[in-house]
């Protein structure tokens, strides 16, 4: 599967056979404008209809072919007046989410064709996205380039499957979810596992393949500090086993993405589940450079919807994150997770050496009599884009919020749990609106400026939105 959007585009023209014999021109340049505009962004591929619409039947025919392509969202393009009824039936027999684009140019009607098409989409119920003006400009050509990754993110859940393994933690209701509302709002198949698997399955790990995976975090990982007791070589290796055998499970099972419930048959009888959260939703480890494959802790399984949602506007890694403190002399707010998080976030680079040589190894807290490591990394500074899925009596919104990350002494991380993962994160609100606000004690990031996407694949997703503090 491609790694870039690939959107379809098709021109509409008139529907009297002369005047189309006449304007076609004028529609097939504003069609190869945008086609080759997105090609030489580098960001996206094109696949073109076979021809222009000009009739009930090649609107049905063209649409048709867009979607046996496999495309993410469908481009209807207007250089100059379409007959609305034609978009209306690309729209009911084509692939969406829809774009509808037109160039502002006095000399022919592009745009009073976009109007017309767009409120004969509305009458229908259809949602689509509209782009005005010249792809040439920057501004204009970003539209474009939104609306196709959002589209991407969109359509790639549908069809997915993720792997619940174990049930609710800690009695956590926002961490459940129905798989009969998942598979009717977003197409997702959900997939229960026991977390029995990952013990039995962590017995058959090569033992060539513990010790190189143990070398290579021996020689990586900036500080371990086993105690002798909780936290040893042998109980390090029995968390490299545990991922060995979720990579298998996932693997096995076609996961797409995987949520663990961990607390506390894991954490207090077995092992932490830490080394398999880090990695996982790392873009690397010992085999070398992968795809993260988001594992939400404490089987969160909004979070790891989220997530990959995350993952798939971005095409990275993914902070998982507890809420857990504000400090009023930093004016920051506290995220740290219970044991681990992804080693990218120690530089926000793919360079696992510098990543591994910020992050350190301590021994799992006393209540987790399993023993083995947390996973311990401060997030490096950047701006930010948190998200959160929630829902209110079922129906789902998604909370966004755009933060700073920023750098504080190391010292502060022994405030809260000097073991665990942290971020400090400046939020452009005052912290009691977060607190008197937020739905859930667990939240999600990624770098960048991401807050406009999100809207624009909340309402692809039929989802609420909300940007907390507006």
């Amino acid at each position: 599967m491609s790694k870039k959007p690939v959107l379809g585009i098709v021109g509409l023209s008139d529907g009297d056979l002369e005047v189309h014999e006449q304007l076609k021109g004028v529609v097939q340049d504003q069609v190869d404008a945008i086609a080759a505009a997105l090609r030489a962004s580098g960001q996206v591929e094109v696949i073109e209809a076979k021809k222009l619409v000009n009739s009930v039947r090649s609107a049905k025919e063209q649409a048709e072919y867009l979607r046996d392509q496999g495309v993410d969202g469908t481009i209807l393009s207007y250089g100059v007046f379409a007959f609305p009824n034609f978009s209306a039936i690309v729209a009911q027999n084509g692939k969406g989410p829809f774009l509808l684009a037109a160039n502002l140019n006095p000399d022919w009607p592009g745009m009073v064709a976009m109007l017309a098409a767009g409120g004969a989409l509305n009458h229908l119920g259809i949602r689509h996205f509209r782009a005005s003006g010249d792809v040439k400009e920057p501004e204009v050509l970003e539209r474009y380039i939104r609306f196709a990754r959002c589209a991407r993110a969109v359509n790639r859940l549908n069809g997915q499957k993720y792997g619940l393994i174990g049930g609710r933690s800690l009695g956590m209701y926002s961490a459940t979810v129905s798989m009969q509302d998942w598979q009717k709002q977003f197409g997702i198949d959900v997939d229960h596992m026991d977390q029995s698997e990952l013990v039995r399955l962590a017995e058959e790990v090569p033992d060539e393949q513990v010790e190189r995976a143990f070398q290579w975090l021996s020689e990586n990982v900036g500080e371990i500090h086993y105690n002798g007791t909780s936290f040893t070589p042998d109980k390090l290796r029995t968390q490299i086993r545990h991922y060995e055998a979720l990579k298998r499970i996932i693997r096995e099972n076609s996961y797409d993405f995987v949520g663990v419930k961990c607390h506390y048959e894991m954490s207090r009888h077995h092992c932490t589940e830490c080394i398999a959260a880090a990695f996982c939703n790392d873009p690397y480890d010992w085999d070398g450079e992968k795809e993260p494959v988001v594992y939400a802790c404490e089987a969160d399984s909004d979070a790891a919807l989220t997530m990959q949602i995350l993952k798939y506007l971005t095409d990275g890694s993914v902070i998982f994150m507890d809420v857990r403190h504000y400090d009023r002399e930093h004016d920051v707010m506290v995220f740290c997770n219970c044991g681990s998080q992804s080693t990218y976030y120690a530089t926000g680079t793919d360079d696992y050496k510098l990543n591994l040589s910020k992050t350190k190894l301590y021994p799992a807290l006393d209540i987790y009599a399993g023993g083995g490591c947390h996973v311990n990394l401060m997030t490096a500074p950047g701006h930010a884009t948190i998200a959160r899925l929630n829902r209110r009596e079922g129906k789902y919104r998604m909370t966004i919020i755009p933060a700073d990350f920023v750098t504080l002494p190391e010292e502060k991380m022994a405030e809260t749990t000097r073991e665990w993962p942290h971020v400090f994160a400046k939020l452009p609100f005052d912290h009691q609106i977060f607190l008197d606000k937020f739905d859930a004690n667990h939240c999600h990031a990624v770098y960048g400026d991401k807050v406009q996407e999100l809207l624009m694949i909340c309402e692809m997703l039929d989802i609420d939105a909300e940007i907390l503090g507006e």
